[in-house]
């Protein structure tokens, strides 16, 4: 497990740190920690998407402009990839992967690393947030899942990610609007400027019919404003509501000690409680956990 933490470098344990994380430095560390026995070339037909990839959508044109560019210089940078019971899961390098079959290749440069599920979560969020061009929607929903897998505040994922705290609480923002109203975001009907504007609005049938009149008549960014502001529409409370909010990471802790000691343990407010009915109960527990008290 040391082995492999020092060949990861330092990226992992960045994304919940008080450190601004760099996917490209992350990456980087992978890349130069293996040695060129470590890049396989991998069939393209045994690849399967990160179950845990954010991104919904992806541009065809920059796919297409991608994939010429591999026919001409082939892949520059190895993908990284996970073994899993049939084949290989996709850890990073989604665009890669498309662009590569895309150019017709069958196999393509990788690297295998023993990733656990958080652990494949962290960095398919990590890289579309920092790396990819993703669309609102999708880098809405990323943030957001950043911010409950850290237990984070809206401000201290600002902090760490380089945006301001006004542009997080935005991008969540966007979260809350209709169904419909984020798909003409995915389909860039509607610009962030409109969406943003929309998600302040707290009636969702208002906000589907302004959607519509954004489409329909062309409107600006600036009309559209107006409109809601000459409108006096009720406006939504903003809220930051992650703080106490628990991450995946310290559940799957509480379960892990949970299996171990036998008993429901809790973590919270930086305290790890572990609950005993009696004196020969606590016994047991502190045996588990290779504690004895001599002469007791």
């Amino acid at each position: 497990m040391e082995t492999k933490r020092k060949a990861l470098g330092r990226g992992l344990e960045q994304l919940f740190s008080n450190e601004v994380i760099n996917f490209e430095n992350f990456e980087k560390d992978i890349v130069q920690n293996s040695s060129k026995s470590d890049i396989l070339e991998i069939n393209l037909k045994d690849i399967r998407s990160n179950p845990y990839q954010p991104r919904k959508t992806f541009n065809e044109t920059t796919l297409q402009e991608l994939a010429d560019s591999i026919k001409e210089h082939g892949i520059i940078e190895p993908i990284i990839v996970k073994k899993a019971i049939k084949g290989y899961e996709l850890v990073a390098g989604e665009r890669r992967t498309k662009a590569a079959k895309l150019a017709g290749l069958e196999k393509i440069p990788a690297i295998v690393k023993d990733f656990n599920d958080q652990e494949m979560m962290e960095i398919a969020l990590l890289e579309n947030i920092q790396r990819e061009d993703l669309n609102p929607i999708d880098e809405a929903s990323a943030y957001q899942k950043i911010i409950e897998l850290g237990h984070m505040t809206q401000e201290e994922f600002a902090k760490k990610f380089g945006k301001s705290r006004s542009h997080v609480t935005n991008m969540l923002g966007l979260l809350s609007l209709p169904t419909t109203v984020k798909e003409l975001v995915e389909k860039k009907e509607i610009s962030m400027g409109h969406a943003r504007a929309l998600s302040k609005i707290e009636s969702a049938e208002k906000i589907k019919e302004l959607a519509d009149k954004v489409v329909k008549e062309n409107m600006s960014v600036r009309e559209l404003e107006q409109e809601i502001q000459e409108s006096n529409l009720p406006k939504k409370q903003q809220q930051d509501r992650f703080r106490e909010s628990k991450s995946i990471r310290t559940t799957i802790y509480e379960r892990l000690m949970r299996e171990k000691v036998g008993t429901k343990v809790k973590i919270n407010q930086k305290k790890i409680e572990i609950p005993y009915d009696s004196e020969k109960d606590l016994e047991r527990i502190l045996e588990i956990l290779g504690i004895r008290i001599e002469g007791v």
